[in-house]
């Protein structure tokens, strides 16, 4: 049956889901800050069906437990969701699953190149603040070391604010 086209097949062209995922060392204080700012401001901005958001972490120490304690406290006092979260490990397919793999600070960076396989990907990988015009810090400091869980939020945000100003101009949303 040559010739014959079939209407009830919709075009995705253009309705492609983004997805960004951000990474820091263990996934239980950067990283998953980040997710959850991030996907709270999706949601404010209506946007929730067109970009998605994960985290994830370099390490393995915290596979499968919830983000840390000062990460939480932070979020609550924000009145930011972070349910259901919980640390994973970064894997090569994340790759080809993502479109923005967004690093929290150079050895972050370092890692992701390593794991990275030689593969063309498309996806655009860098680190947070670079988002961000004249930042404080080239890298967020991890909260984990300096137990400043409010200045690693300050930093977030405002790299997370940039980063969805950035993708709502580039991918015309």
């Amino acid at each position: 049956m040559i010739g014959i086209v079939d209407y009830n097949i919709s075009c995705k062209i253009g309705d492609k889901v983004i997805r960004v995922l951000f990474v820091c060392l263990g996934n239980i204080c950067r990283s998953p800050m980040a997710e959850a700012i991030f996907r709270s401001m999706v949601s404010k901005e209506n946007l929730a069906d067109k970009i998605e958001v994960d985290s994830g972490g370099l390490g393995e120490w915290h596979i499968g437990k919830a983000p840390h304690k000062g990460t939480r406290e932070v979020l609550d006092g924000k009145n930011i969701s972070y349910k259901g979260m919980v640390a994973r490990k970064v894997n090569e397919n994340d790759f080809e699953d993502f479109d923005y793999i967004i690093a929290m600070d150079d050895q972050n960076m370092k890692g992701l190149k390593d794991l990275e396989n030689a593969t063309n990907h498309k996806v655009t990988i860098g680190k947070l603040m670079d988002y961000v015009e004249n930042p404080k810090e080239k890298n967020v400091p991890d909260p984990y070391f300096t137990g400043d869980f409010d200045y690693t939020y300050e930093l977030v945000l405002e790299g997370c604010t940039q980063l969805l100003n950035h993708i709502k101009m580039e991918h015309s949303l």
